[in-house]
């Protein structure tokens, strides 16, 4: 069965009795503070917001908890939650102009399927620096989310609120007034797991990734018509690396391509990939799959090696980001 495993070599860092996730940790000196803050949040104006993006009114806990009580708090906070959710992750992925890419749910998936993927790749969600994951419930409205710096945010409906503070009691965490984790001070994020040649049992983060946004039905929240960073400005065209997944009836086993581009957008990016694997394939048989893992804005500078490697792909020149078109591919060869 795939799992991961915890890079021997990395080890955790702990101030003052506070120990740090694996995966992010202060590089200046900070004093961590245990505990949570708590406020009252009213209701989104339904009119003026999407009926999914509005939210009823609210009690909200920001909480700092040392990493070896985190995850047995997630499992006490977890057990409130209805049975079935929509999942959320957070992930530091390659995207050059974005930072964090976030993936939701819009379907309802049953608990037990996150609750399998914790303990299968239990190191990757709490002690990997590069992701953060959650729920939501609809009806009773229940949100808890852990993000990349290991800080857990918990919001609930009234009903909740006595119920969240006695958990909060139970693992000695009180009200404060600025708890203080790794995101207190300058820090670091680094991915914790290890590989191996002879293990191929072991995954790297993107390869979770790929396989919860199958499980849990994830799709990257993200404008699919906009080409934006993270301060809200329009790139244009830019260039583009579009890992595909495809499969045929004569050859079911998943076989990978990436795809180096120019596009506009999102949809326009994951388009022109799908069209271009198609086409390069020129499949006869009853059915070919192709399946887009990530579209990733890269920069000229990453375009030009990528071109540069491949030796039947054109070079970069001065108009190559002037239309959307797809440059190259390369089929990646099993290890």
């Amino acid at each position: 069965m795939p799992t991961c495993l915890i890079d021997p070599s990395i080890e955790r860092k702990s101030v003052k009795g506070f120990a740090f996730p694996l995966g992010v940790y202060p590089v200046e000196p900070m004093t961590p503070i245990a505990g949570y803050v708590a406020e009252f949040e009213q209701a989104d104006n339904a009119e003026e917001m999407d009926e999914w993006e509005a939210w009823p009114d609210q009690y909200v806990f920001d909480i700092v908890i040392p990493s070896d009580r985190i995850e047995p708090f997630w499992h006490q906070i977890f057990a409130m939650i209805p049975g079935r959710v929509f999942p959320i992750i957070d992930y530091i992925g390659h995207d050059a102009h974005r930072e964090i890419d976030p993936y939701m749910a819009y379907e309802p998936i049953g608990k037990e399927k996150i609750i399998d993927a914790l303990r299968q790749y239990r190191p990757f969600f709490f002690e990997d620096g590069m992701v953060g994951f959650g729920a939501v419930s609809e009806n009773p409205f229940f949100y808890v989310f852990i993000d990349e710096h290991k800080i857990m945010t918990i919001r609930v409906e009234a009903s909740f609120k006595s119920r969240v503070e006695k958990l909060l009691a139970a693992f000695d965490l009180e009200s404060c007034e600025e708890p203080a984790g790794a995101d207190s001070a300058s820090h670091e994020h680094r991915s914790i797991l290890v590989t191996a040649p002879e293990r191929p049992d072991l995954l790297t983060g993107d390869e979770i990734l790929e396989r919860m946004r199958d499980t849990w039905r994830l799709v990257l929240n993200v404008d699919p018509e906009a080409n934006v960073d993270d301060e809200g400005n329009d790139l244009g065209i830019t260039p583009w690396r579009c890992l595909t997944r495809y499969a045929t009836d004569q050859t079911p086993d998943d076989k990978y391509a990436e795809v180096f581009l120019t596009a506009e957008c999102i949809r326009q990016a994951e388009e022109l990939a799908q069209q271009s694997i198609t086409e390069s394939l020129d499949y006869q048989g009853e059915w070919l799959d192709v399946v887009i893992i990530n579209a990733d804005r890269i920069t000229v500078e990453q375009l030009k090696e990528a071109l540069t490697n491949d030796k039947k792909s054109k070079p970069f020149n001065a108009k190559t980001l002037e239309s959307s078109k797809m440059l190259t591919i390369r089929f990646i060869l099993p290890e």
